[in-house]
């Protein structure tokens, strides 16, 4: 069966996990973790995208981050292509780095968020890079580090992170509560049947129809809310296929390159051209105003502005 696309939209909470080919080493010496976290530092700036834990492991690595406007998948591919460059230089090697593509698992962040901070700052201990709870709170290479101490990092908001704990001290009973737990909750995604704790717990609840996929963690309520807004959102990528059509025939018909429109250039027959576009994306497509404003370089007020008097022009 094929794989279903992924969820990609800006604003959601995503797990993210990526091996090593052949599980083999992504990280041989602190030089490749300082190297890593500085990159996932500039992009988490650059595009906008929250990161609230990681984990580095020798083959491979844990995230949990919010989607910035580019989405997640230009993110991971900035991430693991730049990445995976600087290390086959710096370590005279050719070839894929990571196994296939990266897992990532959308997840209901009021259900899930400190259940995945845990998880991913409990891995070092699981993993037995580390031995003990005290050498996991000196373990560099985990947001959990840096929790618990001075952060460095910019990008990093320990405050964000921490606030769902209360406090500091909180945030470390709740992890080390962690440790002593038998059975930890499967945060691979699954949907309804994961947030029920498996088939096992679905049979209980049989009275309603059971909604679940792979690619979600989080309740019924939550997976029916984010595939009915995903199905919206892949009707809106038509829309904004026509949209573009729709800019290049404008200015084609001009004799106005589309850059202009972005340019911020307000002579007459830029400002008039782009007038006419964002009525006609937002009256004919149904594109909303942000996106309008985004493609032809103008508030979303001025959008609304504009409407207006076309309109007040109408009557």
């Amino acid at each position: 069966m094929p794989r279903k696309a992924r969820l990609d939209r800006e604003g959601i909470l995503h797990h993210v996990m990526a091996r090593g080919i052949e599980r083999g080493s992504i990280f041989r010496n602190d030089n490749d973790r300082e190297r890593f976290l500085e990159r996932i530092g500039l992009l988490s700036e650059q595009m906008s995208t929250p990161v609230y834990a990681f984990a580095l492991i020798p083959n491979h690595f844990h995230l949990l981050l919010r989607s910035g406007p580019s989405g997640l998948s230009r993110f991971m591919r900035r991430l693991l292509t730049g990445y995976a460059t600087s290390y086959n230089k710096r370590h005279h090697r050719v070839g894929h780095l990571f196994q296939n593509r990266y897992a990532s698992v959308v997840c209901d962040e009021d259900a899930y968020f400190m259940e995945l901070v845990r998880y991913i700052h409990l891995n070092p201990l699981r993993a037995r890079i580390v031995k003990t709870p005290e050498e996991l709170d000196s373990y560099r290479w985990c947001s959990h580090y840096y929790l618990l101490h001075k952060n460095p990092f910019p990008w990093y908001d320990t405050a964000f992170v921490l606030r769902w704990f209360g406090s500091k001290k909180s945030y470390r009973t709740f992890v080390r509560e962690g440790i002593e737990k038998k059975h930890l909750p499967n945060l691979s995604g699954g949907g309804l049947i994961r947030s029920l704790g498996g088939l096992s717990g679905t049979i209980r609840h049989r009275q309603t129809p059971v909604l679940a996929d792979e690619r979600i963690l989080g309740t019924d309520d939550f997976v029916k809310n984010l595939l009915t807004h995903e199905q919206h959102y892949l009707s809106s990528r038509e829309r904004r296929e026509k949209m573009t059509s729709c800019i290049a025939q404008h200015c084609e018909k001009a004799g106005i390159v589309p850059e202009a429109l972005k340019g911020g250039i307000r002579a007459g027959a830029v400002s008039r051209l782009r007038a006419q576009i964002a009525f006609d994306l937002a009256k004919h497509l149904g594109i909303p105003y942000a996106e309008i404003g985004r493609q032809l370089g103008i508030t979303t007020s001025g959008v609304s502005r504009i409407m207006r008097r076309r309109e007040d022009k109408s009557r």
